[in-house]
């Protein structure tokens, strides 16, 4: 049985960290380890991890480096052949790492195996939606333009792979080795998945079962569109510096699906002037996204156009009946590729 390290980074997150932990323990795959970083956490966070007596936990602690620089110290200490991460707010159904290391030991050409999402609230409940990527055949375009693995607690991934995308700098007075980049605090997910399908020949696939539970907090950082956008364009850019070709040819496609997605997380924070202007540019950006997505680019716009011109109450009762139906669509679709 390999041997998987789950890389748990912490800071602020005493809400919800003992669940998230106790998710963990809770997996029916057993050989695993949980490196807990202390990001130099204020809170009670570490003081409840330090409750769990489990001797498979190991709680390590660091200056203040951000979630990129909690992953590459979890990365150096990593004992495992598989390597996990999962954010201090997120959860795990109970068979996630059993299903992902079967599916890694049975795919050899497979470096990066994810799940799809559940959305849950700041109380954990459900709230009947998921994240519904494209599961395999990922090509680089895809991973570019529409970052299948979705959020960083559904990946598990094989310990060679880093080794293939490794650097070494001196962000903090010595050299070490890098795998995430520290230097954004956003979309370190999205450039370090990138880097994956371009430095490496590791193929990127899902499972179709829903097994990592994510949290959606309005109040975090993901909510700041343009703090959002301004790191993906850092992405972009960086990205140009070791692949110019690739980003000439891709670019505009990936900055209107940038476009169209942060348009819709303007539409569930109910602003509407801001979701029409990021959809319309999306579209002036790349008109594709309508002829590869009709669908999902339409019910954008649409979108996009009720929350800025209805009341504010009629408004939602059109969402929730849309988000029922959509809800229940994908987990028929889920049941299906399941069986």
């Amino acid at each position: 049985m390999k041997k998987v390290s789950v890389i748990i980074p912490v800071y602020k997150a005493e809400k919800y960290i003992a669940a998230t932990v106790k998710s963990v323990l809770e997996q029916t795959y057993k050989n695993f380890e949980i490196l807990i970083i202390d990001d130099a956490s204020p809170d009670k966070s570490i003081d409840i991890c330090k409750q769990f007596t489990d001797s498979r936990i190991k709680i390590l602690h660091q200056e203040n480096r951000g979630l990129a620089g909690a992953r590459n110290t979890g990365i150096r200490h990593a004992q495992g052949e598989y390597l996990a991460f999962l954010d201090a707010d997120d959860l795990w159904l109970p068979e996630k790492l059993e299903k992902h290391v079967t599916h890694l030991d049975s795919s050899p050409k497979v470096g990066v195996s994810f799940s799809r999402s559940t959305f849950i609230d700041d109380e954990g409940r459900p709230l009947g939606l998921y994240q519904m990527p494209k599961l395999k055949d990922i090509t680089l375009p895809q991973v570019l333009c529409r970052n299948p693995i979705s959020n960083g607690s559904a990946a598990v991934i094989r310990n060679e792979v880093f080794a293939g995308i490794k650097f070494q700098d001196h962000l903090h007075g010595t050299v070490e080795d890098f795998y995430f980049d520290e230097r954004f605090r956003q979309s370190e997910d999205i450039e370090c998945w990138i880097r994956i399908a371009i430095q490496t020949e590791w193929q990127i696939e899902g499972i179709a079962e829903a097994l990592t539970l994510y949290r959606v907090n309005s109040g975090g950082l993901s909510a700041n569109i343009f703090q959002q956008l301004d790191s993906w364009e850092k992405v972009i850019e960086k990205t140009r510096s070791y692949a110019p070709e690739i980003i000439t040819q891709w670019e505009t496609l990936a900055r209107a699906y940038q476009l169209r997605y942060l348009s819709r997380r303007a539409v569930r924070l109910q602003d509407g002037a801001m979701a029409v202007k990021l959809v319309n540019q999306a579209l002036a950006t790349n008109w594709r996204i309508l002829v590869e997505e009709p669908r999902r680019t339409l019910l954008s716009l649409a979108a996009a156009y009720l929350v800025l011109l209805l009341p504010q109450s009629l408004y939602s009762q059109i969402e929730a009946v849309a988000l029922k139906s959509t809800g229940a669509t994908q987990r028929r679709r889920i049941l299906q590729e399941q069986s």
